[in-house]
């Protein structure tokens, strides 16, 4: 087995633990038995006791650089097929992730506010959540449609061949994967209300798990063709 394909490998095991600790950390942030029902003005937060988001915040501030770890084994993964292609995933992915960073990282600042909610003038509190939401929480949709266009230059790398992925890997972009994530958890509220809060984590989870799976098939079958 070559160093290359080591790294490459490495690289993946590094964007499974970012979706791991993220995730871990984004469930702090915002899991409590109270979710599903409170979103107007970020009122779930106050079901969220403070300490799980002071963890929360540390557990995805800690995870979310193994994220450009991710990118990188995906860009490898990519590169034979079309370099060109794969550097723009690579760069649309290095965004997503420093939107999502942003984000994330406010989080337990604005669930703070919302335990702050009975100590501030009323006016200000919602000036606060006002501007919360025009400034951090249009980066959620904004995250998407990130999402959405590296997907789109994934699909393509993938289909036009001779990348370490089989066609089928196509199938299983990041939008699709979130797609039918929010399909299944709106279906099944009782695992909905632990994944959705979770969702980008456990997307690229999958997303990664399943590259990782191709890379080791592909290169067991080089090592036993040898």
């Amino acid at each position: 087995m070559t160093q290359t394909i080591k790294t490459t490998r490495l690289l993946g095991y590094l964007g499974l633990i970012a979706s791991i600790l993220v995730g871990l950390g984004e469930y702090f942030l915002h899991y409590s038995t109270e979710i599903l029902g409170h979103a107007e003005n970020y009122e779930f937060f106050k079901f969220v006791p403070l300490n799980n988001l002071t963890t929360g915040h540390f557990l995805a501030v800690i995870g979310l650089p193994f994220y450009y770890a991710g990118y990188i084994h995906i860009y490898r993964m990519l590169k034979p097929g079309n370099e060109a292609l794969a550097r723009i995933v690579l760069a649309i992915g290095f965004i997503s992730f420093a939107v999502g960073g942003l984000w994330i990282g406010s989080r337990a600042s604005i669930g703070n506010i919302v335990h702050l909610k009975g100590s501030i003038n009323a006016i200000s509190y919602q000036n606060l959540l006002d501007h919360y939401t025009t400034h951090m929480e249009v980066l959620v949709q904004v995250l998407r449609i990130v999402i959405a266009l590296l997907s789109v230059f994934f699909t393509v790398v993938i289909l036009k061949g001779g990348t370490f992925y089989k066609k089928w890997m196509a199938i299983f972009s990041p939008i699709v994967i979130l797609i039918l994530l929010v399909f299944i958890g709106e279906l099944l509220p009782s695992i909905g209300k632990h994944m959705l809060p979770i969702l980008m984590n456990v997307t690229h989870f999958i997303l990664f798990s399943l590259s990782l799976y191709q890379l080791n098939k592909q290169t067991k079958t080089s090592d036993d063709t040898q």
